[in-house]
């Protein structure tokens, strides 16, 4: 693996109210999210939007000779709970709508969205990989943290 593969990804959560955090990056981004008490997204939707949004940026890399005339994607799934009684995500669907101007280059990407959308599932997606072969979490607590 080169280095730039085998890479930390992180971000850094703070509480702002009752349910309520921000998410930073390390680039200065920021976005805000809750429960769904407000308008700002819950985590299962982060969740959908990371799906959605990883493989539309590895497609439109894969695409990216001609201009799409359109692209949404749209991402869903059932919140289910399961034998244990815990709650997960089943039945996610990333729907791919993409079209572009119908000259030669046009449709010459058309002809190669279907190889995108497989290269970008199967090998390229991070989000969509790391859903389907579970990378085990471990919850780790600081303790006696001071203020």
């Amino acid at each position: 693996m080169s280095d730039d593969e085998s890479t930390m990804r992180s971000v850094h959560l703070v509480r702002t109210g009752a349910q309520q955090y921000r998410a930073e990056n390390p680039r200065g981004g920021v976005i805000s999210f809750g429960e769904g008490q407000d308008t700002d997204f819950t985590p299962v939707e982060l969740l959908l939007v990371a799906l959605g949004g990883c493989n539309a940026i590895t497609i439109e890399a894969l695409t990216k000779r001609a201009e799409p005339k359109r692209f949404d994607v749209a991402v869903e799934g059932q919140k289910r709970k399961d034998a244990d009684g815990g709650s997960q995500l089943e039945d996610l669907i990333v729907t791919i709508d993409i079209a572009f101007d119908h000259d030669e280059e046009g449709k010459a990407m058309a002809d190669r969205v279907p190889d995108a959308i497989e290269k970008s599932h199967h090998r390229l997606c991070t989000v969509s990989r790391t859903v389907e072969r579970p990378s085990p979490v471990r919850i780790v607590q600081v303790r006696n943290s001071e203020v």
